[in-house]
């Protein structure tokens, strides 16, 4: 059932009360419902005559097609045979995406994520070398490292449970640093 049919059921309307409210023919209504997408003036207008935004009437393309979805999938996992391995969390699922050629939007987010996380991590460890605490403070050193690492093992998990049922991220960034 296309968007424009969803909307104009709610309100009540019938095909021809809508190309009265609207000013677009019965014939265009019929054709965007049959799932063609409203374009300019005739999406303008039928957002204005049910009161929605015009995004509402546009079908929203996956990020990913289906054949795709695998290997994002094995990307976003590939990040876990190697997550106590700095560099390696992010170079393997690299090497994946770019010799498969999905290198896409979201195996970019993956592993923008993995980047950021190695950062962190190297930060850290090389602050804690620095920083001479003691016997204490190596002790909470190495388990801060270890929290990191399960930490990250979680964010690929939960973004690969995510993927499957959304084919989207849950744990995502507003930026990609490749």
């Amino acid at each position: 059932m296309s968007k424009l049919v969803e909307h104009r059921e709610k309100q009540n309307l019938t095909q021809e009360e809508l190309s009265k409210k609207s000013g677009i023919s019965v014939r265009t209504i019929q054709r965007v419902e049959s799932g063609i997408d409203p374009k300019g003036f005739t999406l303008k207008a039928l957002a204005k005559a049910l009161n929605i935004d015009e995004t509402n009437l546009i079908k929203q393309k996956p990020l990913i097609t289906e054949s795709g979805q695998k290997w994002v999938k094995i990307i976003n996992l590939s990040s876990l045979v190697v997550v106590f391995i700095p560099v390696l969390n992010f170079a393997f699922p690299l090497i994946i995406a770019l010799s498969k050629k999905q290198l896409n939007a979201l195996t970019k987010q993956i592993i923008t994520i993995q980047i950021l996380w190695t950062l962190i991590w190297l930060t850290i460890f090389l602050i804690g070398n620095v920083i001479n605490l003691g016997e204490l403070g190596r002790d909470i050193g190495i388990a801060f490292m270890v929290i990191l690492v399960l930490a990250n093992a979680f964010i690929i998990l939960r973004n690969s449970a995510e993927l499957n049922k959304n084919t989207q991220l849950f744990f995502s960034l507003n930026f990609s640093i490749i």
